[in-house]
This record gives C-alpha cells, structure tokens and sequence, in this order.
C-alpha cells in the first residue's frame, strides 16, 4: 500500500508538532537548569551566612567563658572570704578549680572556702538557673563521701553568678544555699540577715 500526499502531509504535520513541542521541552528544561542554578546560589549563600553566624556566637560564647573566668578571678575569689566572715563564718583561705575522682564517682568545685571547722563550697556562674542550684545539691551531698579529709566539718553550699532571676535566688535560698551575685563592681550575699544555711 503507497502513501498517499495527503498521508505523507499528515505525517510531516506531526514530526512538525513533535518538533515543536521537543524544542519547548527543551526550554522548559532549560529554564528549570536556570532556577536550579539560581537556587543553588541562594542555597550557598545561605550556608556562607550561616556559616558567618555560628562564627558569631561561637565568639561570643568564648567571650562569655572570658567574662564569667574574669568574674571569679576578680570578683568572687577577693570577697569571697571577706563575704563569709561578715556573716560570722571565719574562713580564711580559699581553693580554686578542685577536681576529684574517688570510686568511680567525680566532683568538680569551683571554689573551697574552708576554715578548721567549716568548708563552703560554692558554684559559680555566668546566669543562675533551677538546675545548677538542683545540680549543687548534689554535688554537696557527695562532698564528704569523695573528700573525707573534710568529713568532720560543716559543710555549707553557695552558688555566684553574674546574672541571678529573683525566683532562682528564692529557690537558692530555700534549699539552704547562699547566694551571691555581682552588683556593680562588687559581689553580694542576697541572703537576709536571719538566714540560717543548711549543714551537710
């Protein structure tokens, strides 16, 4: 059977419409290259800004780890014992960064504050929370156990810090800790004259 014209027509019109629509395919997926890219170069440059900030707030947590050894090198350490001694604990010496593992168990102190008869353990930080008072208690309740060379002294517990929310302080307060905070240039025990701490 041969071809008509008119069949071969036909057939010439679709190849036609195929092409057609190849070459608009062929566009559109051209286009689609073209967003792609485009999204691949917003995509970059959010990473890189990304990438900028992380760098930002990693500074400036290293700056704040300065801030808060700045603070107990020169602020808490100095009033420490003259703190404790106003309030009629006469302790005289203090021991920095004490570290000690005993029975596969650990204790980390930031400061002692000791005399013959008392030891003050006091944790500092650079903002106070629920959890670091929670986290003290326990360290406190530990002490004598990991350190017995102190097991014949009262043991008493304080938490510093730069920045101290009112509740926290109340709580600090009622689980029988003293609180100390920076105000100004200097450091003060939030505890009222009639608070009475808790002994371990």
């Amino acid at each position: 059977m041969t071809a008509t014209i008119e069949d071969i027509r036909a057939i010439l019109k679709e190849l036609a419409q195929s092409q057609q629509e190849l070459s608009q395919s062929q566009q559109e997926l051209s286009q689609a290259q073209k967003e792609l890219s485009q999204a691949q170069k917003e995509t970059d440059k959010q990473i890189k800004e990304t990438d900028k900030q992380i760098n930002r707030v990693s500074k400036q947590i290293g700056e704040l780890g300065n801030r808060l050894g700045e603070f107990v090198e020169w602020q808490v350490r100095p009033a420490v014992v003259r703190l404790f001694q106003e309030r009629g604990i006469d302790v005289h010496e203090f021991h920095p960064g004490i570290s000690v593992k005993r029975d596969n168990e650990g204790l980390e102190i930031d400061l002692l504050v000791v005399n013959d008869t008392d030891a003050i353990l006091v944790e500092v930080k650079s903002k106070l929370t629920q959890r670091d008072v929670d986290e003290h208690l326990q360290r406190l309740a530990k002490f004598k156990r990991l350190m017995p060379r102190f097991r014949d002294v009262k043991a008493l517990g304080a938490v510093a810090a730069m920045i101290v929310p009112d509740e926290v302080a109340s709580y600090g307060c009622r689980q029988g800790l003293f609180v100390l905070v920076q105000s100004g240039e200097n450091v003060i025990i939030l505890n009222d004259a009639e608070f009475t701490p808790r002994v371990w």
